[in-house]
């Protein structure tokens, strides 16, 4: 009895299991031989559609992000905001995002379809084409770096819980020198690292707005003065 052929892949199948991989046991676990044998194919078959382990991770760090949601009505600071907070919600769906190395400008069709959006935010601003792209990178930016903090500091709460509690503002009364670190030792002596829950939900969020808000201001005084 002969054996049946195997089903014929693509590029898009094997992005799709590396993904569930990393879905279910973090980017690490991502290699191609472990897709191959997910697949049920010979390694080798893999790359006849994915060249390499790297180009995998690019298709990865696209097809990982969904379709950007419509924007809601409102000014360009609602609508900059909404996506903002849509890309951080994609990100925290699948943090190994974050763990992907960037080698260049975005150039998949859902990376594009993002960047379009923001910039659909940005027309009939007295804004130059190349200060629009500015804007857009500078928030995508801020929000990866937000949701790369927000996933470290969650691993190291996981690892050791003690260090986030309301001991880490004693500890920094004893190490923070006020004749070394004047304006350090203000904001430990007024309390800001006195707190149960380094890591509070509320407070993160709260951190994020903050940000959000500080960067589209600057936007607007940007915007201000160019009319």
């Amino acid at each position: 009895m002969k054996r049946g052929r195997k089903p014929t892949i693509d590029a898009a199948d094997i992005t799709r299991a590396a993904i569930a991989i990393a879905d279910a046991e973090g980017l690490a676990a991502v290699s191609m031989a472990r897709v191959a044998a997910e697949m049920g194919n010979a390694t080798m078959a893999l790359y006849r559609h994915v060249k390499s382990k790297d180009e995998l991770l690019a298709l990865m760090w696209d097809s990982a992000m969904e379709q950007p949601p419509p924007l809601p009505d409102g000014d360009w600071r609602d609508q900059l905001g909404f996506w903002a907070k849509a890309v951080l919600t994609a990100i925290r769906r699948r943090p190994w995002f974050l763990q992907i190395p960037i080698s260049g400008p975005p150039a998949g069709p859902k990376n594009l379809a993002w960047l379009d959006s923001a910039l659909s935010a940005l027309e009939g601003l007295p804004l130059e084409p190349g200060e629009k792209i500015g804007v857009v990178m500078g928030l995508s930016t801020f929000v990866q770096g937000e949701a790369r903090l927000n996933f470290t500091l969650a691993k190291g709460f996981e690892e050791d819980p003690a260090r986030f509690n309301h001991q880490y503002g004693q500890m920094l009364r004893e190490v923070v020198d006020p004749r070394r670190m004047p304006s350090l030792a203000k904001v430990v002596d007024a309390g800001v690292f006195d707190m149960d829950d380094v890591l509070d939900v509320e407070d993160i969020g709260a951190d994020f707005d903050f940000g959000l808000h500080l960067f589209l201001e600057g936007v607007a005084a940007h915007i201000r003065g160019r009319s």
